[in-house]
């Protein structure tokens, strides 16, 4: 009782309840652009793999099919820049977000033991800490922990939710750097960055934690997290990976085979399939990136400033009020918004706008912000 009673913090989500109603009173409906949960059908090519897949009596492999490791392997090479990932240090998982909230404790992790995130950040860096008993510690940089033995674990988020800001290749060395000098593992969670808007890193893609410029020659040490949710639109599929040093990928496999937790074989199959297939990402991101303009626009002409949003699904959005003020203000438009104060307090004057809803949904709302003033 005790953990379940004080240790984790409420859901934050139910507290827009009271602002999701009032939204819903609009004469034209209620727009939700609070949460990034794709809308845009899943593709044929990977629908297809899974109906194909879908005679499947035995178990999985929780290790993972040796096609789908190389799939992996060959996706990392060919769109992320890491050339020399070993296929044995592949490991896929049900959604990223399990990982992230089981990984100190699979490692684990406890009392005495500190798990580093950013301090504006997804909430589960945190809980996932708290679930093993390790201390959270959210930083705004590597001086706030750097030699600092007590530090195990340290998560990166680039792209990041909710800011969309990407670390550059050197803040990431930086990282690297820090954590290997304590002996620390480092596990950067990736799974916008084939989501990149500005021109740094719309050609390429965002830097992984894996790229040999950021890691030298090893592994070591290093963990990618990755999921197909935003840029396949396989929410619905729970359908990642985690990737790097084949080691601690063995220790978690292990694990993993005693608790059960294996990915479905026909999702391993559609999984395979869809990062073989560069076509339909480069036309969803197209299709985000139009509705991205066409919000960023008319916040811009609602008063609204834009802050980071590098890459990802959202706009980082302020207007120098406190965050929930503004919730109210998007509300009383029927537009539901996620306020900052959900990933830390320096997200406490900011706004995350979601860009994952229809074509018709994001003109309307366009047209709500700019003429409902």
């Amino acid at each position: 009782m005790g953990l379940f009673a004080s240790a984790l913090p409420d859901f934050p989500w139910d507290s827009l309840t009271p602002f999701q109603r009032r939204a819903a009173e609009h004469p034209d409906g209620v727009i939700n652009l609070s949460v990034g949960t794709p809308v845009d059908p899943t593709p044929v090519v990977v629908a297809d793999a899974l109906r194909d897949a879908a005679n499947a009596p035995g178990y999985p492999q929780t290790y993972g099919t040796p096609a789908l490791r190389e799939a992996v392997a060959a996706w990392y090479a060919r769109r992320r820049g890491v050339p020399a990932l070993d296929p044995a240090g592949v490991l896929p998982t049900v959604g990223s977000k399990e990982l992230v909230a089981l990984l100190p404790a699979m490692l684990e992790l406890g009392a005495g033991d500190t798990v580093v995130h950013p301090a504006i950040a997804y909430p589960t860096y945190d809980v996932g800490a708290r679930l093993a008993a390790a201390t959270p510690r959210a930083v705004t940089s590597v001086d706030e922990w750097r030699g600092d033995t007590s530090v195990k674990l340290v998560w990166v988020n680039s792209p990041s939710n909710p800011t969309g800001a990407v670390a550059s290749v050197d803040e990431l060395r930086e990282i690297v750097a820090a954590a290997r000098d304590i002996g620390a593992l480092v596990a950067s969670d990736e799974c916008y960055a084939e989501l990149a808007w500005t021109e740094d890193y719309a050609a390429s893609g965002a830097p992984s934690i894996l790229d040999p410029r950021v890691a030298g020659e090893t592994h070591d040490g290093l963990l990618s997290v990755y999921s197909l949710s935003k840029q396949s639109n396989l929410a619905g599929y729970r359908a990642a990976f985690v990737a790097g040093d084949p080691a601690i990928i063995g220790r978690l496999l292990e694990l993993r085979k005693h608790a059960g937790f294996m990915v479905p074989w026909p999702v391993q199959e559609a999984l395979r399939v869809a990062l073989g297939d560069d076509a339909h990402v480069a036309a969803q991101r197209e299709l985000y990136r139009a509705r991205r303009e066409t919000l960023a626009s008319a916040l811009r002409s609602a008063g609204f400033t834009i802050d980071a949003s590098d890459a990802g699904l959202y706009l980082w959005s302020t207007r120098g009020e406190d965050a929930w003020a503004t919730v109210a203000w998007f509300a009383e438009r029927g537009i539901v918004v996620a306020p900052g104060a959900f990933y830390g307090p320096e997200g406490a004057q900011h706004v995350r706008v979601a860009l994952t809803a229809s074509d018709a949904d994001i003109a309307s709302a366009a047209a709500r912000l700019v003429n409902e003033q």
